[in-house]
Formats: C-alpha cells, sequence, structure tokens
C-alpha cells in the first residue's frame, strides 16, 4: 500500500530558509540532474504571494533522444532547452496546458529535464484556486497540473532558475526518500529508457501505481 504523507500544511520546509541553488551545484549530465533534482524546490515568486512545492517526479530528455523537443536542433520555440543548465523552457502542450523543463548540459547543448510533478508546501490555498480543485493530491501532480498550480506559462521560458526572480530552484531541510527509476510515460519514442526519476511511495507522482513505487 502506498504511504500517503501528510498533509503539507505547516511542514518544517514551509517556515525554514529556501537556499537558492547555484548553476555550479547542478550536475551537467542532464540524467543526473534529473536525479538530483528529486527532493529539491520550485519557488513561485507570485503576486498573490509564495507558492512552494517538492520536486517529487522527474523526466530526462538526453541529448540524442527522439521524444526530445531539442532533438531536430535548435528553433524559436526550443530555444530555451540550448541555455545553460538551470533555466527554463515552457512550451504548450496539445493546445491545453504548460509544461516546465530544467535546461541541461552546458550552453548550446540541447537536452532538459522536465518536472512532472510537486508535493505542494506554501501557497497551497492560491494553488488550489489556480487548478480549480480542492484535495491537495490534484494540485500539482502530472507536470499541465503543476504548470497551472504555480501560474507557469511562457511568459517564464528561459527565466534563470538559479537566480532572483519569479521562478527559482531551491534546497531546504528536507531530503528525499529513496528515489524510483523507471521508463517515461506518455510518450511513444524511445519509450523504454528509464529516465523518469521518482520519489518512491509518495501520494503526489504521477502515473500508474506499478510507476510509483
Amino acid at each position: 500500500m502506498a504511504l500517503i504523507r501528510p498533509q503539507p500544511s505547516l511542514p518544517p520546509v514551509a517556515t525554514a530558509r529556501i537556499t537558492r541553488l547555484r548553476h555550479s551545484a547542478l550536475p551537467i549530465d542532464t540524467t543526473a540532474l534529473a536525479r538530483f533534482l528529486i527532493g529539491k524546490i520550485l519557488v513561485r515568486e507570485h503576486p498573490e504571494g509564495r507558492l512552494t512545492g517538492r520536486i517529487v517526479e522527474t523526466e530526462a530528455y538526453v541529448v540524442g533522444d527522439a521524444a526530445a523537443h531539442a532533438y531536430r536542433g535548435e528553433t524559436p520555440r526550443n530555444r530555451s532547452l540550448f541555455l545553460k543548465r538551470g533555466h527554463a523552457y515552457v512550451y504548450f502542450v496539445y493546445g491545453c496546458w504548460y509544461a516546465l523543463n530544467v535546461s541541461g548540459e552546458k550552453s548550446g547543448v540541447g537536452a532538459g529535464v522536465l518536472l512532472r510533478a510537486l508535493e505542494p508546501i506554501t501557497g497551497i490555498d492560491t494553488m488550489r484556486r489556480l487548478r480549480g480543485v480542492d484535495r491537495d493530491l490534484d494540485v500539482a501532480r502530472g507536470p499541465g497540473r503543476l504548470a497551472a498550480a504555480m501560474d507557469i506559462d511562457r511568459r517564464l521560458d528561459g527565466v534563470d532558475l538559479c537566480a532572483a526572480g519569479p521562478l527559482w530552484l531551491g534546497v531546504g531541510p528536507e531530503t528525499a526518500g529513496p528515489i524510483g527509476r523507471s521508463v517515461r510515460i506518455g510518450i511513444t519514442r524511445e519509450a523504454h529508457r528509464k529516465l523518469r526519476f521518482f520519489e518512491r511511495d509518495n501520494a503526489f507522482v504521477s502515473g500508474p501505481k506499478r510507476l510509483r513505487s
């Protein structure tokens, strides 16, 4: 049976200092970056107050990956994927929702990490309103939900996630639990590659049960 973490009303990280990550702390290798980001904090400085959540699920889209947006080279749409590791790449999916990636590798190399799910920490009431839901579990479980809950759209494409600004990455006092690895979800090209990482038995992780524990 999956362990459901306590409702994040006042977890330790909510009142503790969140330290902004530096570019130098981020692994250059995109697969390593996807694993590294599990347990880190995504911070959105929103007009209604700070929104934060622990990253509990990621997917790597590596150099030469046929499923990656960078596979056919740089374009105006995917330019942010070719920035130095630690920048936001935001794109619109199926004409209905946005998704957030963190660029990987060195400048000029196209690769990134899709943020698939957050465990909400602070600003949960605002996240629920932005998503139009009541349950915390429904707030940011899945990449489209995550972007909606944090009010992320193309305005934030290219933002430096290691600098002061409207969206950034940080680290709090809570470390990640055991980390699982699996095939990626919802793709057809190179679907066999085990490039998805997640915090095991965390109820906020998306996907079928067999890929959450």
